[in-house]
């Protein structure tokens, strides 16, 4: 009679080992269960976060569908950058050079404006924190995010803010930019505009030409950013 070395005890504890190390192709985990629930569950919390903020604040003001590709994308970009390579030692220090990167980028091919680099930062920093926050507990997390829509809620409300809008106007009168004729200047610039003109500033005067550069702010009928406001030639 053959003698058989099977036990079924070392061989149950070999299989639960088995099953806990997963399948592997050379070396690496073929599928981690755990692991990936973790990504789909931040992954789509992240993009909620950050479409609640572009589309909600953001996009209804500037209307910009180019920035609005831009930011989910770079939140998408980020958030699965350093969610992948979350366990790479100088997490941090990799991090802050992506800000340092993208600060010296700055879209060479375009003058960004200021609302548009903020909204890109916060986009990036919710990212990041987002995708490299393992050890900090969800609620936390949670909080941290909703404290970021609070606070852009907050800021973009006209109730908090009032948004004054401006114009650059290339003026042939200046005989009216005098200060004791201001009221006449006013006056014409409103009826020649249409603007309900709150302000007048006047800039460089071109007496060879009889011109002179006004910068007026006005009380605009919609929140929406006029981005050619400040144009003064043409190229």
């Amino acid at each position: 009679m053959i003698q058989s070395d099977y036990d079924p005890q070392i061989a149950a504890e070999h299989a639960v080992e088995l099953a806990e190390k997963g399948l592997t192709f050379m070396g690496v985990d073929v599928f981690d269960a755990a692991n990936f629930w973790l990504l789909l569950l931040r992954f789509t919390f992240n993009l909620l976060v950050c479409w609640i903020i572009i589309q909600f604040f953001y996009y209804q003001k500037s209307k910009r569908r180019d920035y609005y590709f831009t930011f989910m994308l770079f939140s998408v970009t980020i958030f699965l950058l350093l969610f992948l390579l979350q366990s790479i030692p100088m997490q941090i220090g990799f991090a802050l050079g992506l800000f340092a990167i993208f600060g010296m980028i700055r879209y060479r091919t375009e003058t960004v404006q200021i609302r548009e680099m903020t909204y890109l930062f916060i986009v990036i920093g919710i990212s990041v924190i987002n995708g490299l926050a393992m050890d900090v507990p969800l609620v936390s997390v949670v909080v941290a995010n909703f404290l970021f829509i609070l606070i852009i809620r907050i800021l973009e409300s006209n109730k908090f803010l009032r948004h004054t809008s401006t114009k650059i106007i290339l003026y042939e009168k200046i005989a009216l930019v005098k200060p004791e004729k201001y009221g006449e200047l006013y006056a014409d610039l409103k009826e020649r505009t249409g603007l309900n003109i709150t302000k007048v500033e006047v800039g460089h005067i071109d007496f060879l030409r009889d011109v002179a550069f006004l910068k007026v702010y006005y009380k605009a009928d919609s929140n929406e950013i006029n981005t050619i406001d400040n144009i003064t030639r043409f190229f």
